[in-house]
């Protein structure tokens, strides 16, 4: 969903890490790490268990790899991998803790969040290799987030500190001190911490003098992102006022507003030069919107680097290590691509799609001297692989494959389709279909929307996906106008209209019907977060085309989701901006009436299946509710699924598993798939 709130942080110490113990058994086998028999149907859980591993990253000499692993029962912990010997060192937190965003200071310091029941920041610590038992806590309390690692400094990360948990107050970037002097703080080796407040407070006085002394606050608005140049240091700010987004540079200690529009350019991040950057630059007419060069404080654009003929650039930026030049750019149209700004590294590139055949290769990282590096595979049935690769000894190894138990020969292809709205654009979408599908035996369909709006689905393994296919399910991914990249096909409004963007789901999945490739009559739509608010926008309007609708987390009622916005209006941008660009319920009722389905639910002819978090603060389970009651009201079939403990989507193992077994379940009933050999 794009409506993405910034957490306060909870009261509970950092100071309860602890290593792992191992109590009762896990619900489920995963010690399992390799595929059940091709005999067996594949449970549920492997589809969505989390990955062995995420967030590689090599430390600046290439000598060690750094990862967020899955240990136990859905739970996140810091892995650090020696290439040389093989040797593994790992650490965790106590409870419902999961380590998060680790990144490397320097060759053998390590920075990475610690987050509590997979909603809450609870702060930022350090560990050293070898010692990663006795990782000590650098902010706490403040919300804090890690701007940069900078090159010329590493052991003194920038960190904007959100909001202090004491005055509810952005205390804006500050540079914090890495190797803490008044000793060990946490012994991640001892599971009792003796007056751990007492250590706790000892942090906060360490690090608030730093605080006290950070940049200076943006002058105007709230702060909603900070940028820095390609070495890592601190220089821009963006912020955003009645819905009004400006940028400004930092100029010796003050910031200074910068002539650029940002209604209709999208900062990338630094360019090579000093004071440049690099941009998705405006809408032309009839082209889409290239990557180009501008000057910060003029607002000059310069040269195009990269400009496809058929898609907005839709990516990010690959830099030297050591000198944060930009090197590349890894970008999506229908389908992944990279490009190289780089001679040596356009042929390493070619190399390397030499050494896997059939996969998509990403170059992840490298180490300062680019001989040793971290490389990403992939396809539409696998799932990401981790290997390392030596340049100067001609020699890789795999690192890790992120998902063991998922066997490829079982997974089924990922097409790309096309389809064109009913105002003549044409669009991409993406179609798996199940195993013994045809012409004479078509399967039924299920329509997955995506969330967002302003995300685009990708080619490449999806595990929901996957699960519906391996239940005799075709499921098509429409990507729609709002999906990023097509920005310049549509009028700017278009950019927030969501009734259109209902429409483009619609004119896809008409598009597919006709191509006879599946059953007519057994068509179900599924979405989360904004995808959630398609699909029952879908059964609401169009009562002939689907069977059933299944909603996660959905928006039902636009009107009571910009209040939900206005109650933290003092605290972020994002009230501003949607009262800007989506309009006022007060003074344009008839609008936001029409755009709500909860307005339209007597329409609905169909079951839905609700489900939800009861603790979301992104789209408040309110909003599942008002829909349950409505159709509770209108005599309307449904089932419902609200979870304690659970934010913005089932992040919990158990519970997204739950969940996709009751939706298979609802789904089997109302559009009774054929399994294959039956």
């Amino acid at each position: 969903m794009f409506i993405g709130k910034y957490y306060s942080l909870s009261r509970l110490s950092l100071l309860a890490l602890t290593t792992l113990v191992v109590s009762a058994a896990p619900k489920y086998d995963l010690a399992r790490i390799t595929p059940v028999p091709a005999t067996e149907p594949i449970p549920t859980m492997d589809f969505f268990r989390p990955s062995l591993l995420s967030q590689p990253e090599l430390n600046p000499s290439g000598t060690y790899i750094a990862a967020v692993v899955t240990a136990g029962e859905d739970k996140h912990e810091l892995q650090v991998y020696n290439i040389a010997d093989h040797m593994i060192e790992m650490v965790g937190g106590a409870g419902d803790r999961d380590v998060y965003d680790v990144n490397w200071l320097n060759d053998s310091r390590l920075i990475f969040g610690l987050s509590s029941r997979k909603m809450y920041g609870l702060g930022l610590l350090a560990a050293d290799v070898g010692r990663l038992r006795e990782a000590y806590p650098l902010l706490q309390y403040f919300s804090s987030h890690l701007v940069s690692v900078r090159l010329n400094n590493r052991l003194s990360p920038l960190v904007w500190n959100r909001g202090d948990i004491e005055t509810d107050k952005d205390q804006g970037v500050a540079e914090i001190y890495s190797d803490i002097k008044t000793g060990k703080f946490v012994d991640l080796s001892s599971t009792t911490i003796a007056n751990p407040w007492s250590a706790a407070m000892d942090v906060r006085n360490n690090n608030l003098k730093h605080i006290n002394n950070r940049y200076p606050l943006p002058p105007s608005g709230l702060a909603y992102y900070y940028g820095t140049d390609k070495a890592g240091e601190l220089a821009y700010c963006y912020t955003g006022d009645g819905g009004n987004l400006a940028m400004f540079r930092l100029a010796g200690n003050q910031w200074v507003k910068c002539p650029v529009d940002l209604e209709h350019i999208d900062i990338q991040g630094a360019g090579n030069e000093p004071g440049q950057l690099w941009v998705v630059g405006p809408r032309q007419e009839g082209k889409p919107r290239a990557l180009q060069i501008m000057d910060a404080a003029t607002g000059q654009l310069g040269d195009v680097v990269l400009q496809d003929k058929n898609y907005d650039f839709n990516g990010w930026l690959y830099r030297n290590p050591s000198t944060g030049d930009v090197l590349g750019a890894i970008f999506d149209r229908n389908g992944p691509r990279v490009f190289w700004f780089n001679d040596e590294y356009e042929a390493l590139q070619k190399i390397l799609d030499g050494m896997f055949p059939g996969l998509v290769v990403r170059i992840y990282g490298s180490d300062t001297k680019h001989r040793i590096f971290l490389v990403a595979t992939y396809s539409d049935k696998q799932p990401v692989i981790y290997s390392w690769v030596d340049l100067e000894k001609r020699k890789s190894g795999l690192f890790k494959n992120s998902a063991p138990w998922i066997d490829p020969q079982r997974m089924q292809a990922m097409n790309i389709i096309k389809f064109k709205t009913r105002d003549g654009r044409q669009l991409d979408a993406y179609l798996t279909m199940p195993a013994g599908a045809t012409k004479e035996n078509p399967p039924p369909l299920v329509v997955l929307a995506h969330g967002g709006p302003w995300a685009r689905d990708q080619w490449g393994f999806r595990g929901e996906v996957q699960f519906l296919a391996s239940h005799g399910y075709a499921v098509m991914q429409p990507n729609y106008r709002g999906s990023t990249g097509y920005n310049w096909m549509f009028p700017e409004e278009d950019e927030w209209d969501f009734v259109k963007m209902h429409n483009d789901v619609t004119d896809a999945t008409k598009a597919l019907i006709a191509s006879a490739l599946i059953d007519k009559n057994r068509v179900g739509i599924v979405g989360a977060s904004f995808g959630g608010y398609l699909a029952v926008s879908g059964v609401a309007h169009e009562p002939d085309l689907y069977r059933c609708a299944v909603t996660n987390a959905g928006v039902f009622d636009w009107a009571l989701q910009v209040q939900s916005e206005k109650y933290d209006q003092y605290d972020r941008p994002f009230y501003g901006r949607m009262i800007k660009k989506l309009g006022d319920p007060k003074s344009e009722p008839e609008k936001f009436a029409a755009m709500s389905p909860i307005n339209f639910v007597d329409k609905i002819r169909v079951p839905v299946f609700v489900a939800g978090g009861k603790d979301d603060q992104t789209v408040e389970i309110q909003q599942s509710k008002r829909l349950v009651a409505a159709l509770d009201k209108y005599k309307i079939t449904y089932e419902k699924l609200f979870v304690g403990e659970e934010g913005h989507g089932m992040r919990h193992l158990t519970n997204e598993v739950d969940l996709y077994d009751r939706v298979i379940v609802f789904l089997d009933k109302y559009l009774k798939p054929v399994r294959p050999g039956s």
